[in-house]
């Protein structure tokens, strides 16, 4: 039980840091777009820098899908890496079809990759309406 507890949460730290570290990026990348974004029209910048966030948002629970899908493989839960993926999507999405089951010995796991996967779309939902805040402000000219 404290080896699925540990592991668990090491992949969710792993998780929260990755995505973390990747909207940091995103941040400094529409940071260098502020004088294109403060220019009008407003309307069809901030349509395709929330389009280009939404997409960086995907990748990175894209990201997050698959950091928990390797270590599923690499502990050799599921036989094909491809379960593994499916496993991680579904759980991680909190969808829980069951067709597919974590083995007795590491039932734990799928509780906490939903956990993280909720944990994951409450801050990547939270960064997205600071962005779209930000890109707001920018454009009706008040300072970030």
């Amino acid at each position: 039980m404290f080896i699925q507890l540990l592991l668990g949460s090491g992949l969710i730290a792993i998780t929260a840091i990755a995505a973390a570290m990747s909207w940091w990026g995103l941040e400094l990348a529409l940071a260098r777009s502020h004088r294109w974004v403060i220019r009008p029209p407003h309307g069809p910048k901030l349509t395709i820098l929330l389009s280009f966030a939404m997409l960086w948002t995907l990748v990175m629970m894209t990201a997050a899908v698959w950091i928990w899908a390797v270590a599923l493989w690499l502990l050799q839960i599921f036989v094909t890496f491809e379960a593994s993926v499916y496993f991680s999507l579904v759980a991680f999405t909190t969808l829980g079809f069951g067709d597919v089951l974590l083995p007795v010995e590491w039932r734990l796991l799928g509780g906490l990759a939903a956990a993280n996967g909720l944990l994951i779309f409450g801050l990547l939902t939270a960064m997205l309406v600071e962005t779209l805040r930000q890109i707001r402000t920018r454009q009706r000219g008040g300072s970030v």
